[in-house]
């Protein structure tokens, strides 16, 4: 089992929209994918309840509830045969909390907006996971996505810039798109559109997926994330 969590602290970088799009591509790709919601505005439980049927189909676990007649363990249990974890973070998520959130992770992938402010949050967080969570830069789990960009803007420029002065790799530019808005309406992620409508947006993930694929090594001593039997199953199967 696969687990892939997208941390930042800071509201509004865009967490749930690549963790329900990770959700979409793994599932479209035959595996059995679920996604852990952590964050009390439940953006990524409404995303599963929007989820057409005909689509694949993607386990939620709403790990932002608290039920006092089960223990947490058992909210938190994962299904039998699940191969991938995907865990949308909350905002102002605590320093103590985060070695639980990555305890097993293979992969965390840090969304950054192309502000000044959120340049801030995001050497903030990535120092909360060194120090905190006692993840090793050297192991290859943290990458860096630059979430939302119009690459034209001088902002764009400076967290290149950023990015270039941290020991985390920087991994992907995901545009600033409609699709992206369209595609969570109705539960869907771009993975799920027909190709001709968001092939510029297709092609700006694969330098992350590729990096899940085979590009990290993980907590258990180097499983890849994905094989490459999935991303040809995608090709053959998606819209």
């Amino acid at each position: 089992m696969q687990k892939i969590v997208v941390l930042n602290p800071k509201g509004g970088s865009g967490k749930t929209t690549i963790a329900t799009n990770l959700a979409a591509y793994y599932a479209l790709a035959g595996n059995h994918v679920v996604l852990m919601d952590y964050d009390v505005q439940a953006s990524a439980t409404r995303w599963i309840a929007a989820r057409p049927a005909d689509r694949p189909a993607i386990d939620l676990v709403k790990a932002f509830e608290r039920n006092s007649r089960m223990t947490r363990a058992w909210q938190l249990h994962i299904a039998a045969g699940a191969t991938h974890v995907i865990v949308d973070t909350p905002a102002a998520t605590p320093r103590e909390a985060l070695r639980d959130l990555m305890r097993d992770a293979h992969a965390v992938v840090i969304p950054v907006l192309p502000s000044e402010i959120d340049i801030h949050a995001a050497s903030h967080c990535i120092g909360d996971l060194l120090m905190c969570a006692k993840i090793n830069p050297r192991d290859g789990r943290i990458g860096v996505v630059a979430n939302r960009v119009r690459k034209d803007t001088r902002v764009y420029q400076s967290l290149l810039r950023f990015l270039k002065t941290l020991e985390i790799p920087f991994i992907a530019s995901l545009r600033d798109a409609q699709a992206y808005v369209h595609a969570a309406g109705v539960g869907q992620g771009i993975f799920d559109l027909p190709r001709y409508r968001v092939r510029a947006d297709l092609e700006s993930w694969e330098p992350l997926l590729t990096w899940l694929d085979g590009g990290n090594r993980g907590s258990n001593g180097g499983d890849s994330l994905s094989s490459r039997r999935d991303r040809q199953s995608y090709s053959e199967a998606g819209p």
